[in-house]
């Protein structure tokens, strides 16, 4: 095994970001690009199906609830005291997607062999502007440029990850476009989260209780029946699906016989919908074991009344 030799203070910068992030404290434009410039030049390294190794904790939506992922952190561990995978949609809804999303990218450059973290479906430039990130950048820098920064580092997120070969990871689901994960590896995910196609499928699709290919209510990706991840599973040697994008109030939610599985890990989702978060423990033998969570305390979270959720997005 490998080990990293890291000389005296040459994380120590990073560490006070992170402890300052911590705090639910934004960094400054200046080290929010110093950071995503980093960050890129670690996720290029990345593959499409990035592998991972037990144990590891699988992680679902976060959505910008930045004290539930404390939460998170104080039940499953800190990073890197336990691995993490997670899965997507840090942004947007919830009112911290800046530090949410600049916690787990810091932690990505701090531990890159510790976090993995995957593309989701608000990671792209159309999506935030609509469902709040673009907004609170706006608010609490008084430009779009972290906005541009952040957008501009999403292209380069893993799109999908495979935990000890066995495991296939991704925020949405499967595709009529891809057969394998060959087919995954293939694919130029550097740009813009497309209408269509492959990758938006995998960033978009959902699991259903109808056989084959549907259309799906979202307007993107697909349904697709238990006939369609059990071949997949079959023709890649996997045993498991794990995805999120679907809130799901257990916090997980398992279908197609236990091919699939939804893990959803932002509780009371936009702070109204009342449902328990989970996360996935993967242990060195490959067991799973959920462990579910409710919110953390309220702090200080503006009292303002939403929108109705829109639960599809």
């Amino acid at each position: 095994m490998s080990i990293d030799v890291i000389t005296p203070n040459s994380h120590g910068n990073l560490d006070e970001e992170i402890a300052q992030l911590m705090q639910c404290k934004p960094l400054s434009e200046q080290e929010v690009r110093g950071l995503c410039e980093k960050a890129k030049e670690i996720l290029m390294e990345e593959s499409n199906v990035q592998p991972v190794k037990s144990p590891v904790t699988i992680c679902g939506d976060i959505h910008g609830q930045f004290h539930d992922l404390a939460e998170l952190f104080r039940i499953g561990g800190k990073c890197p005291d336990t691995n993490y995978l997670f899965m997507g949609d840090y942004v947007d809804r919830g009112y911290y997607s800046v530090e949410t999303v600049t916690l787990l990218v810091a932690l990505k450059v701090r531990y890159p062999q510790r976090i993995t973290i995957l593309r989701g479906n608000h990671e792209s430039r159309q999506i935030t502007q609509v469902y709040g990130f673009y907004d609170e950048c706006l608010r609490k820098y008084g430009n779009a440029n972290v906005w541009k920064t952040f957008t501009d580092l999403f292209d380069y997120f893993p799109l999908t990850a495979l935990v000890e070969s066995e495991i296939f990871c991704l925020h949405g689901g499967l595709s009529p476009s891809i057969e394998t994960l060959d087919n995954i590896r293939n694919f130029d995910r550097v740009q813009e989260v497309p209408h269509e196609g492959p990758m938006c499928d995998l960033l978009w699709s959902d699991p259903d209780d109808r056989c084959g290919w549907g259309i799906s209510p979202r307007g993107a990706g697909y349904t697709f029946g238990q006939d369609i991840s059990e071949q997949f599973n079959h023709t890649n040697n996997l045993k498991l699906i794990a995805r999120a994008h679907q809130l799901v109030m257990e916090g997980f939610n398992w279908g197609h016989e236990q091919k699939v599985v939804t893990i959803f890990s932002a509780p009371n989702y936009c702070y109204r919908c009342g449902n328990m978060a989970s996360i996935l423990e993967v242990d060195d033998c490959r067991g799973h074991t959920f462990i579910q969570f409710e919110p953390a305390p309220r702090r200080g979270e503006p009292d303002v009344t939403r929108r109705t959720p829109d639960y599809f997005l």
